[in-house]
C-alpha cells in the first residue's frame, strides 16, 4: 500500500479510506502511537462532560501520557467555553 502511494500508483477517492487502510496496516505494530494520535484528535464537541471524560480516560489509559501532559491534552480537547473558564481561573 505505502509503496504504491509513494510512487503515485494508488489513489483514494476519500481520504477516510486511506486512513482506515493505514490504521489497519500499522495498528498491530504500535498501539500506543495510535492511541496518542487518537487522544490528540479527541474533542468534546456536543458530548456532556461526563461522556467526554469517560471517552478521554479510555483513550488516555492506552496512550502512556501522564501528569501535566495528560492535563494539557484534556484542557485542549474540551469545549471552548469551558477552556475560557479554566483560563480565567488560572490567572
Amino acid at each position: 500500500m505505502l509503496d504504491n502511494l509513494e510512487v503515485g500508483n494508488l489513489e483514494y477517492k476519500i481520504a477516510e479510506y486511506f486512513l482506515v487502510d493505514l490504521k489497519k496496516k500499522f495498528s498491530g505494530r504500535d498501539k500506543k502511537a495510535v492511541k496518542i494520535v487518537e487522544l490528540k484528535r479527541l474533542e468534546q464537541e456536543n458530548k456532556t462532560m461526563e461522556e467526554f471524560v469517560q471517552e478521554f480516560r479510555r483513550v488516555a489509559r492506552e496512550s502512556g501520557f501522564q501528569g501535566w501532559l495528560l492535563v494539557e491534552e484534556f484542557k485542549y480537547s474540551i469545549n471552548g467555553t469551558i477552556q475560557q473558564k479554566l483560563i480565567e481561573l488560572e490567572c
